[in-house]
């Protein structure tokens, strides 16, 4: 039997390449730093997922007992890869937890980090306790115990999502849009108005990305359906007069400054790459992208190749990417090895 793959990263591109993996009668050994599988959606505690629908807790979750649940998958949670050396086809992995591992192959699936809005003092989150972001909300969702103020528990009647939060923005060196932030806003937004029919949300922006077929399902309706209100806007910082938070900006359209006040403020923070990418790229001798994710190698003759050969790369490790993508990369990854392999085996008979 051929030697085990190394997949580094339990979230769903994790996920995806251990049961398709799995499913063509190829061992695999998961290896997750956290104490459980399921990524950011269930670490996080997403609520229902774009486009779906279907809860994180279910949809992700599931994925999980799909593949921790398979004879031919070795899960090794709270555990990271210290040392990997080797060439395609004879790897081996030295793990924390002081096991050594000879592996065939590595897909690296290790994800990306939520934006530190810390980092963007002016817009108030840190200082004000109903300034939050979108996986605060998220949480207040998922747990069934709606949406509400953290000073004091009040349903809110008014909320204004910013969006490009941690995105766009040079003067923080984050130049590169996050992908998925509008359409999770406007998704969150009708959320919003579902649980609390008398409450006004607004979103400031300061272009919109619903990509794709995200346009009517989530944009227009969101406006037609949920009057959603969007504003495009300069947003210059967030304060309070005492009782309110204070929205101040230029609304961009008509050129004039704005002072609106809100119970809540949230956040759409956008994804960063994975703080653990240095560690990763010395470790596995991968090169990552001048903005600190894993840099992608030639997609046309494979997917998910990297530099180095028999290392494989999937999902938000290579940048901000959709649930959906990440599944469909990890899949794709765990066919380019078997691909891979398998011209290897012809190579050498």
């Amino acid at each position: 039997m051929s030697k085990p793959i190394l997949i580094v990263g339990g979230g769903p591109a994790g996920l995806a390449a251990a049961h398709s993996l799995a499913t063509f009668g190829q061992a695999c050994i998961l290896v997750e730093k956290e104490d459980r599988l399921g990524g950011a959606p269930i670490l996080e505690g997403y609520a229902k997922l774009v486009p779906s629908g279907e809860w994180a807790r279910d949809a992700i979750g599931g994925m999980v007992d799909r593949a921790a649940g398979h004879e031919l998958v070795d899960v090794k949670t709270e555990t990271t890869v210290t040392s990997f050396t080797g060439e395609m086809g004879d790897f081996t992995a030295v793990l924390s937890n002081g096991d050594s591992v000879d592996v065939s192959a590595a897909i690296l699936c290790t994800g990306f980090t939520h934006f530190d809005s810390a980092n963007k003092p002016e817009w108030g989150f840190g200082t004000y306790p109903d300034v939050v972001t979108t996986t605060q909300v998220e949480q207040m969702i998922s747990s069934g115990n709606g949406v509400r103020c953290l000073s004091d528990g009040r349903k809110p009647k008014r909320v204004a999502i910013l969006l490009c939060v941690g995105s766009r923005d040079r003067q923080i060196g984050r130049e590169w849009c996050s992908k998925i932030c509008c359409t999770v806003s406007a998704n969150m937004a009708m959320e919003i108005r579902e649980e609390l029919p008398d409450c006004h949300v607004y979103i400031y922006y300061m272009d919109i990305r619903t990509f794709g077929l995200y346009e009517t399902k989530y944009y227009w309706k969101s406006q037609e359906e949920f009057k959603v209100k969007y504003i495009k806007a300069r947003i210059a910082e967030v304060t309070s007069d005492g009782e309110k938070l204070i929205v101040k900006g230029e609304d961009t359209l008509v050129k004039r400054p704005i002072t609106i006040p809100f119970d809540m403020v949230v956040h759409a923070i956008g994804m960063d790459p994975n703080v653990d990418n240095p560690q990763l790229s010395e470790v596995f001798g991968v090169d990552l992208e001048p903005h600190g994710y894993v840099d992608k190698a030639n997609s046309y003759s494979a997917s998910g190749l990297t530099n180095k050969n028999g290392v494989f790369v999937a999902g938000s490790a290579t940048g901000p990417e959709t649930i959906d993508d990440s599944i469909a990369q990890g899949k794709a990854a765990a066919m380019a090895v078997l691909e891979q392999r398998q011209l290897s085996a012809r190579l050498v008979g």
